[in-house]
């Protein structure tokens, strides 16, 4: 059984940087891709950037070129690191891991971790 807990997150004033961290325990030999997702309140929960087991690395419009994704999925390890946050960031970040079992893809959340921006 895989599962995740995410941390670092806090309160930041706008302008600033945190990193997020997100642990796995438990075997990864079938988890093929992990995510930092965020759900601002009273939104959706949007995928903000992806990493692969290979390490290919994606990211949603909004974030790209100011937040980077890595880790290893292997050493079950991933960050992402936030610079130039704005108030828009503010919102609970959750990491997912996809898993490949007997064919099916099998999704695992972490509890999230509140960032918050605001000066």
């Amino acid at each position: 059984q895989v599962q995740l807990m995410e941390s670092g997150g806090g309160l930041v004033q706008p302008g600033g940087s945190l990193t997020l961290s997100c642990v796995v325990s438990g075997s990864t030999f079938g988890v093929y891709s992990m995510a930092w997702y965020r759900q601002a309140p009273g939104g959706q929960r949007e995928r903000v950037a992806s990493i692969s087991r290979s390490g290919i690395t994606n990211y949603e419009d909004s974030v790209n070129g100011r937040f980077t994704i890595s880790g290893d999925i292997a050493k079950k390890t991933i960050f992402l690191q936030m610079n130039s946050l704005k108030p828009e960031d503010t919102a609970v970040y959750f990491c997912l891991a996809n898993e490949a079992v007997h064919g099916e893809d099998v999704e695992y959340w972490g509890q999230g971790t509140q960032v918050t921006v605001s000066s």
